[in-house]
């Protein structure tokens, strides 16, 4: 066993020491970087905004936050959104993600009250872009539920929610059609499920954990499912877009190269990131999730698996629904194997049972799971090719994490630098088909629950005054250098 630690720790340490690639990005490749509408743009109630889950659940639970503050203003974007694309613009980026806040445009979250005060707001900010020679990535939802669904019907957890969001995406493919063509559903649903309705950690707060987050997830899919029915039989002819959904996860090395480790690392790659992404690009449950929910259900007395089946129907109808698979990553994390979770209470975790670890030496961000591991990425982006049958993949957030705030922020380079190198190996020496590239964030933003102390922006934002001025990192002088070059190592050095 001593043998086979060793060894193991060897690989990952030569990994760990790839060189940077010198190639130029291919010209298929898009660099930008993401913000989230209830991150940046404050102006919560402002011309007519409704509340959201993430605003009832800042201002009702302020112990939740840690520094208990609340989204109210954030970076101000509602108002200096033309500020924030010329940041853009000046790094020479090519798009540009941001969200589109459901209760901004529809307030009650349904389509007969239609706030105009809202659309022109994301009708003026995609001018700006198309002024900028700047292409929107839009996403439809990112975790920002209007409270009244919350309230009314239980969000996520109402099998109505599914016809309640698809006509959400209508109405923004009919309102917003002629702006943009780049889209995605739902950001995280992982979060939105585990988070918001099994562990509540995350707005709405429903602490539910290996039961009603499953009820969420199946819900999540279908909605998802069903927007981009609409979107391919009424839109794509004269959109002529992509539509997809965004699947978040770290990647999990194995501990060792023993064949239980192997095992418990795949077993969580399925429960973290399969369970979406099966049923988009393979069809239905993947199978471990699907037996051992049922196996540990049982026992626990339930009368049946606590994951909802998906019936023959529903497995056609979600498969093949996303023209594009959007990833956020951020870690990577060792995984070994371990006794199996009591039966008990259920839970995500005790389903999935694992044992998490890193080693000593990684550089970690602002989490207790966040660390700067680059060949993680590269071997990630060759397990989805794999897993999924080649599927056009699109990094819909990438970068790093801190709590000091500083501008001399050299750990965010090398994390940049260490990520868009993984992303070239994996494009010129694994053929995965990576098509897209987007760095969270260009600025500072607010946090969910780390409220206004963790800090991912090449750009500072000083949330002390009222002005919210964005000030340079020394990362997006080093960013802007790489997007004038397309190349990560000296001019004279890149190879064409």
């Amino acid at each position: 066993m001593k043998l086979v630690l060793i060894l193991g720790c060897l690989v990952t340490l030569g990994l760990a020491q790839d060189a940077i690639n010198p190639r130029r990005f291919p010209s298929s490749l898009r660099i930008g970087v993401a913000n989230a509408a209830p991150q940046i743009e404050g102006g919560w109630d402002a011309d007519g905004k409704g509340e959201t889950i993430w605003d009832h659940f800042a201002h009702t639970f302020p112990e939740r936050i840690v520094d208990r503050s609340t989204p109210d203003i954030a970076c101000d974007s509602y108002n200096k959104y033309k500020e924030d694309v010329a940041l853009v613009k000046a790094m020479g980026l090519d798009h540009y993600r941001l969200s589109i806040a459901w209760s901004r445009v529809l307030p009650t979250g349904y389509t007969d009250n239609v706030n105009q005060a809202g659309v022109q707001y994301y009708k003026n900010l995609f001018k700006e872009l198309k002024d900028n020679n700047i292409i929107p990535m839009v996403t439809l939802y990112h975790w920002d539920l209007p409270q009244p669904l919350q309230d009314q019907m239980g969000g996520w957890l109402n099998e109505s929610i599914v016809n309640i969001f698809a006509d959400y995406t209508k109405f923004c493919w009919e309102t917003f059609g002629d702006d943009a063509n780049w889209w995605i559903t739902i950001n995280e649903p992982k979060q939105v499920c585990q988070a918001g309705y099994g562990s509540g950690v995350f707005a709405p707060g429903i602490v539910s954990d290996g039961i009603l987050d499953y009820v969420c997830t199946k819900n999540v899919l279908l909605a998802h499912a069903k927007a981009w029915h609409i979107y391919n039989d009424l839109f794509r002819k004269t959109n002529k877009g992509q539509v997809g959904m965004v699947i978040d996860s770290s990647w999990y090395e194995p501990g060792s190269e023993s064949d239980e480790d192997k095992e418990s690392a795949e077993r969580a790659m399925q429960f973290d990131i399969g369970i979406y992404g099966n049923p988009l690009f393979n069809g239905d449950w993947p199978a471990v999730v699907k037996e051992r929910v049922a196996a540990r259900s049982k026992l626990e007395g339930f009368s049946e698996s606590r994951l909802p089946i998906l019936t023959d129907f529903e497995i056609d109808y979600i498969k093949g629904t996303s023209d594009f698979l959007g990833l956020n990553h951020y870690s990577t994390l060792l995984i070994n194997h371990t006794a199996e979770a009591p039966i008990g209470r259920p839970s995500f975790e005790s389903d999935k049972s694992v044992q998490y670890w890193h080693r000593p030496e990684w550089t970690q961000g602002s989490a207790d799971w966040f660390f700067d591991v680059p060949w993680g990425l590269r071997k990630f982006l060759s397990w989805l090719k794999k897993t999924f049958n080649n599927p056009e993949i699109v990094i819909t957030e990438n970068g790093f994490s801190d709590t000091s705030g500083t501008l001399e922020d050299d750990k965010r380079i090398t994390y940049l630098e260490g990520h868009v190198s993984a992303c070239l190996d994996a494009i010129y020496e694994d053929n995965v088909n990576l098509t897209g590239y987007t760095v969270w964030s260009i600025m500072d933003d607010w946090e969910w629950t780390g409220g206004y102390t963790s800090f991912l922006g090449m750009y500072k934002v000083d949330f002390n005054d009222p002005d919210r001025p964005r000030i340079k990192r020394k990362s997006a002088d080093y960013f802007t250098g790489v997007m004038k070059k397309r190349c990560l190592v000296d001019e004279d050095k890149c190879v064409d």
